[in-house]
């Protein structure tokens, strides 16, 4: 698995050398993350259809949410078995995430990883302009510090993550209450407080990229951008009919 991962972005790069000279490896990991995630689409497109059946259901939820105000437990039992009835997950969108973890665990052993295959990891030297994709933040803040040739590289990738995070936060909170997780967190003691913050940890990535190998930052930064667009588009098609319950294929 992870000697086939190695070739397959190894080929990738050598296609765009002639456009990113030593920066072709790393464009070849944006290009395998796109294509991962093209891969994945029907997954996402079954998560957005499963959170417009939630939100028809709002209607039915907040009926019990009030029904059950003094009773927690009765309360969740009833609204899982209302989703159960209506054929919804409530935690469907959570799939395409999911799904996507095998990917990262083999791009952060590859270039974690001094040989693949038994062989030398030729990979770990290639580069994102000054950076090696092996390296990691606490390497560039070693050779040069935080301005440094490499160190610059990765302001350059939070601040992409930091862009996309924001996006990401602001439209999770516009649309909180259609979100996947809302209808049980209103159902659980503390759950709302919680799932109000939850879009904060969005910015977490930013700690996940300065801990990883470059090149699994810029798989987290290619995916998520991806994600927010992906999701941002899914949500402007024509919504369900009012009170339609869409299962979520």
């Amino acid at each position: 698995m992870f000697s086939l991962f190695a070739s397959l972005v190894e080929l990738l790069a050598r296609a765009l050398e002639p456009v990113f000279a030593v920066s072709a490896t790393a464009a070849a990991i944006v290009v395998f993350t796109m294509l991962v995630r093209i891969a994945f689409h029907p997954l996402a497109r079954a998560a957005v259809r499963g959170e417009k059946a939630r939100q028809a259901l709002a209607p039915q939820l907040a009926a019990l949410r009030k029904k059950h105000a003094k009773n927690p437990e009765r309360m969740q039992k009833e609204i899982l078995a209302l989703h159960a009835e209506a054929k919804v997950s409530p935690f469907s969108g959570m799939l395409p995430m999911l799904v996507q973890l095998p990917v990262f665990f083999v791009m952060y052993h590859v270039f974690s990883s001094a040989k693949v295959g038994g062989e030398v990891n030729e990979l770990l030297g290639h580069r994102l302009f000054a950076a090696p994709l092996g390296s990691r933040w606490s390497d560039a803040l070693g050779d040069g510090g935080v301005f440094g040739a490499q160190g610059l590289v990765y302001l350059g990738l939070f601040a992409l993550i930091a862009g996309v995070a924001t996006w990401s936060f602001r439209r999770a909170r516009r649309n909180a209450a259609a979100s996947e997780f809302a209808s049980v967190a209103n159902g659980v003691p503390g759950g709302s407080g919680l799932f109000k913050w939850l879009p904060l940890l969005s910015f977490g990535t930013i700690v996940t990229a300065a801990v990883v190998p470059l090149a699994a930052g810029l798989y987290l930064v290619t995916t998520t951008a991806w994600t927010v667009a992906e999701r941002a588009w899914l949500q402007r098609e024509r919504p369900e009919k009012a009170g339609e319950v869409v299962p979520a294929g």
